[in-house]
C-alpha cells in the first residue's frame, strides 16, 4: 500500500465523525432525549479511555517484561512508564487548568447598579450566552480528546500499511471508521439545548478526525514508540475529564435510568466496532 493511498483511506477513516455531527443541529430534541444522547456519547468515551489506557499499558508493559528478560535497560523501562503517568496527568490535569482559565476568562460581569430598566433582562441573556459558549468548548474539548485518541489510532494504520500488512490496515480503516462515526454523537451529546453552527460542526469534527488522517501519514514514515505511548496516556487523561464534566452536567436533568441504559449502549457500541478489529487480526 503506498503513502498516497495510506493517506486517503486514513483520511476517510477519520472523516466518518461527521457522520453523527450534524445530529446537534437538531432543534426537535426534547430534554430526554438529549440525556439519552450525552450519556450515549458517555459510554462511547468511557470504552475509548478502556481502550486507550489498555494499549498504554501493553507498551509500558512490555518494556518491563523486556528489561526482565535482559532484552532492555532500566532506563527505557522507566522512560516509558513515565511517559504514560506524565501523559495522563497531562490530559487530566491539564484540560482541568485550561478549562478553569477559560471559564475564567469568559466570566460574566453583573449589572451596573442604576443601569437601564432592562439590565436583569440582559444580565440574564448574557447568562444565557456564557452558558452556550462554555457547552460549544466543553464539545471542542472533547473534540481534542477524541482527537488524541485517534491520532493513535492514525499511528497504527500507517505502520500496518508500511509494514506491508495490506489485510490488517484495511480492517483497521473499517473498525476505525465505525469508531469514528460513534464519536460524532459524543461531540454533540453534551451540547443540551445549544445549536451549533456548521462552521462550528465543521471544526469539531476536524479537530476529532482530522488526527487519524495525520496519524496514518506520521505512522507510514516513523515509527516511535514512545510517541504512540505518549497520545495514548494524553488521550485517556483527557477522555477521563470530559466523562467527568458531561457526567455532571446531566446529573441536573435527571432521567438516571434513561441515561444509565444509554451508557451502557454507548459502551456497547464502542466494543462491537472493536470487535471488528479484533476479528481481522488487528
Amino acid at each position: 500500500m503506498s503513502f498516497t493511498e495510506t493517506a486517503l483511506l486514513g483520511a476517510l477513516a477519520g472523516f466518518t465523525i461527521y457522520l453523527g455531527l450534524p445530529v446537534g443541529r437538531l432543534q426537535t430534541l426534547g430534554p430526554r432525549t438529549r440525556v439519552a444522547l450525552a450519556m450515549f456519547s458517555v459510554g462511547v468515551l468511557v470504552f475509548l479511555l478502556v481502550d486507550v489506557l489498555a494499549h498504554g499499558f501493553e507498551i509500558s508493559e512490555e518494556a518491563v517484561a523486556e528489561y526482565k528478560a535482559g532484552d532492555a535497560s532500566f532506563a527505557h523501562a522507566a522512560w516509558l512508564t513515565l511517559v504514560l503517568l506524565g501523559g495522563f496527568g497531562l490530559g487530566s490535569a491539564g484540560l482541568g487548568i485550561l478549562e478553569r482559565r477559560l471559564r475564567t476568562r469568559g466570566a460574566v460581569a453583573p449589572p451596573i447598579a442604576g443601569g437601564a430598566v432592562d439590565a436583569p433582562a440582559a444580565a440574564e441573556q448574557q447568562m444565557l450566552d456564557a452558558a452556550g459558549a462554555q457547552a460549544l468548548r466543553t464539545g471542542l474539548i472533547i473534540a481534542g480528546a477524541i482527537g488524541l485518541h485517534n491520532f493513535a489510532e492514525g499511528l497504527a494504520i500507517g505502520v500496518s500499511a508500511q509494514a506491508g500488512e495490506i489485510g490488517l490496515a484495511t480492517v483497521l480503516i473499517v473498525g476505525f471508521a465505525l469508531h469514528n462515526a460513534t464519536e460524532g454523537f459524543g461531540i454533540v451529546g453534551p451540547l443540551g439545548n445549544v445549536r451549533p453552527s456548521w462552521r462550528w460542526l465543521a471544526l469539531a469534527g476536524l479537530i476529532g478526525g482530522g488526527p487519524t488522517f495525520l496519524g496514518s501519514m506520521i505512522g507510514y514514515s516513523v515509527s516511535s514508540e514512545p510517541l504512540e505511548l505518549a497520545f495514548y496516556a494524553i488521550a485517556g487523561g483527557s477522555i477521563l475529564y470530559v466523562i467527568g464534566e458531561i457526567w455532571q452536567g446531566m446529573r441536573r436533568y435527571g432521567h438516571r435510568e434513561l441515561g444509565l441504559i444509554l451508557l451502557s449502549c454507548g459502551f456497547a457500541a464502542g466494543v462491537m466496532t472493536d470487535l471488528i478489529v479484533v476479528y481481522g487480526g488487528g
